[in-house]
């Protein structure tokens, strides 16, 4: 549904969604491993269960330099590591991000339990990082991208799509980059 709603907006766009249930069946995961080596942008999410994390992180680790932006979320360390979105990475090599996200944390509440805390985490600070240039629009992007999925509605799903072209496009789609709209990510009550 997302395709068929940003066709006219980004003419052109190949996207491809890929479960790894799926990838009982060769055909399937080759598909998905066909996909990853011609992507632009990768987003690699829910990949917890080793085998399917190891399935396909040498095709993602082959396009992490190449490709516009990657990001592994809510996966294996090994899937989110992998994470490159503008100058933002996630590999370790740069501790400068993890540093400044330690102090954007802040104390927690003692009467939230550690998926309550987290959450309310991943809403505060996007709207922190809105007002600081340079590098942190980068993890301000990988906050945004969480919330976007977290919330996966037609909507949601359609936003991160504009909101990670808009942002990163290259290559064939690089005049899209500032050119789309994406809305915010709508946030959905828990109950």
């Amino acid at each position: 549904r997302a395709r068929m709603k940003l066709a006219s907006e980004i003419p052109g766009l190949d996207l491809s969604f890929h479960a790894a249930a799926d990838w009982n069946d060769p055909a399937a995961l080759q598909r998905c491993l066909d996909s990853v080596a011609k992507a632009d942008i990768i987003v690699a999410t829910m990949l917890f269960m080793e085998e399917h994390a190891e399935a396909v992180v040498p095709a993602i680790r082959a396009r992490r330099d190449s490709a516009a932006a990657v990001i592994g979320c809510m996966s294996a360390p090994d899937v989110v590591k992998l994470t490159r979105i503008g100058s933002f990475n996630m590999d370790g090599s740069k501790r400068g991000a993890f540093d400044f996200l330690k102090k954007l944390r802040g104390k927690s509440d003692k009467n939230q339990t550690g998926g309550a805390a987290q959450l309310a985490m991943l809403k505060r600070v996007p709207k922190i990082l809105r007002f600081i240039p340079g590098p942190a629009q980068d993890v301000r992007a990988y906050f945004l991208t969480l919330q976007y999925w977290l919330a996966g509605s037609d909507g949601n799903v359609v936003n991160l799509v504009r909101f990670l072209v808009n942002r990163y496009a290259s290559g064939g789609h690089a005049h899209l980059k500032g050119k789309l709209k994406a809305d915010p990510p709508i946030d959905y009550p828990e109950v």
